[in-house]
C-alpha cells in the first residue's frame, strides 16, 4: 500500500497534492459540517421524528454520524437503529411518512441552534474581497449540499453567507445527489469554470468523492461532521479551520483581510 505524505504549512495545513490556487475560477462549499454546524438541529429533528412515529430516541452522536447523504438515508438509518434493525429492512410507506414529518418540523427549527463556525464568515469575506480588489482573481462561490435546498437558502439567509455564492443547491436539486457530479458540473458550466479551476470544499468522504468524480480539487475540512470518514479519501489539502481557508486558498503573494480576521485569529491564539 502506497505511504500517504502530507507536506505541513506553518499552521497545519496538510498538503497531499498542491493546488494551483492562482488558478482556480470557482470555489465550491459543501454546507453542514462545513459553513455550519447544524448537528444540534438535526438531531432534535430526527428524534422529534422518532417520537412521533412511537420510536425510540438515539443519541445525538449516532444520528451525526449518519449526516451527509441526504435526508432520506439520514432517516433510513436513523429509523432503522431505532428498531435494532438494518436499514435495508425500513418500510418505505413508513420512510415517506417519517420524511414528510421531518421536513416540516426542521423547517420551523432549522436555526433554533445552527451557527456559522466561527472564522467562516470572515473567510467567506476575505475570499470575495481577493475577487474584488483591482486585478484581483475571477472566482466564483458557491454551496453544493445534499441538504434539501429550501432549507440549505433559508440557514444561508438567516446566518448571513447567501450573498456571497452565486447559487447554493441542495439534495433535491437535481436528480442526484452527492457523490454524483451533475451538481458540481453544473455550477462548473453555469460558472464558465473548467474542472481544473475548480476546487469542492467539504469535510466528509462524499465531497472528497464529488471532487474526483466531477475532476475537480478537494480541499477537506478536519472538523464538523466527516473527519471520521475524510482520510478514508484523502483530499488533495486538508486544514484544521475555516480561517485557515485563506491561506490555502490564496496566491501566496496575495493576503487579504477581512474586517474581524485579525481579531478572530487572536481569540484562537
Amino acid at each position: 500500500m502506497k505511504r500517504l505524505e502530507a507536506r505541513y504549512t506553518g499552521i497545519m495545513i496538510r498538503i497531499f497534492r498542491s493546488i494551483p490556487v492562482e488558478r482556480l475560477k470557482l470555489l465550491v462549499f459543501d454546507l453542514d459540517g462545513t459553513l455550519i454546524d447544524s448537528a444540534q438541529d438535526l438531531c432534535n429533528s430526527v428524534n422529534s421524528t422518532l417520537k412521533h412515529f412511537h420510536r425510540a430516541p438515539l443519541p445525538d452522536p449516532q444520528i451525526a454520524s449518519f449526516v451527509g447523504n441526504g435526508v432520506s438515508i439520514l432517516l433510513r438509518k436513523s429509523l432503522a437503529a431505532s428498531d435494532g434493525a438494518p436499514p435495508e429492512t425500513v418500510d418505505e410507506k413508513l420512510l415517506d411518512e417519517a420524511l414528510d414529518f421531518f421536513i416540516r418540523y426542521y423547517r420551523e427549527h432549522k436555526l433554533d441552534f445552527t451557527y456559522a463556525y466561527e472564522g467562516a464568515l470572515e473567510a467567506l469575506a476575505a475570499l470575495r474581497a481577493l475577487h474584488e480588489a483591482p486585478g484581483g482573481l475571477a472566482r466564483a462561490m458557491a454551496v453544493l449540499t445534499n441538504k434539501p435546498v429550501n432549507p440549505a437558502r433559508g440557514i444561508c439567509e438567516g446566518l448571513g453567507m447567501a450573498d456571497y455564492f452565486v447559487n447554493i443547491y441542495g439534495g433535491n436539486s437535481f436528480p442526484t445527489k452527492k457523490p454524483d457530479p451533475l451538481g458540481l458540473r453544473t455550477l462548473i458550466r453555469e460558472t464558465g469554470a473548467a474542472p481544473e479551476q475548480t476546487v469542492m470544499i467539504g469535510d466528509s468522504r462524499v465531497d472528497v468523492e464529488t471532487a474526483r468524480n466531477a475532476g475537480v480539487w478537494s480541499l477537506g475540512c478536519n472538523f464538523g461532521f466527516g473527519p471520521r470518514n475524510l482520510m478514508e479519501m484523502p483530499p488533495d489539502v486538508m486544514v484544521d479551520s475555516p480561517a485557515e481557508w485563506i491561506e490555502a486558498l490564496m496566491p501566496a503573494p496575495v493576503r487579504v483581510e477581512s474586517p474581524g480576521m485579525a481579531a478572530t485569529q487572536r481569540r484562537r491564539g
